[in-house]
């Protein structure tokens, strides 16, 4: 059973940081993508950022690029997502997601098979 557990999330001040994690245990997906998305209340789920786990690749919305960075650690089968600079607008229910494929569709929330629960980011003004 494949399961993505998050971490990391919180509140900050306006231009803080925040680390988020996601661990990935019952699968490895080294021949697929894993990636970041977030939800604000009443809002869409949006993208944030993916890594194509076997050569690293980084993809970001143009809203966060420049301020979060996207990583990986093969050997713990876990992602980060770094976040500095934040802003109110940040304020969202952020999830980790993966698949088993890498394509071009990446940005795409519902190529995505696996998801976590999500864990909160404040932040205050």
């Amino acid at each position: 059973q494949v399961q993505l557990v998050e971490s990391g999330g919180g509140l900050v001040q306006t231009g803080g940081s925040l680390r988020l994690s996601c661990a990935a245990s019952g699968r490895t997906f080294s021949s697929g993508t894993m990636g970041w998305f977030r939800q604000a209340p009443g809002k869409e789920r949006e993208f944030v950022a993916a890594i194509v786990w076997a050569n690293g690749n980084t993809y970001y919305a143009d809203s966060v690029k420049g301020r979060f960075t996207i990583s990986r650690d093969n050997a713990k089968n876990t992602v980060f997502l770094q976040m500095n600079s934040l802003k109110p607008e940040d304020t969202a229910l952020y999830y980790c997601a993966a698949r088993e494929y890498y394509d071009a569709y990446v940005r795409q929330k519902y190529t995505y098979t696996y998801w976590g629960r999500g864990t909160q980011v404040t932040v205050s003004s």
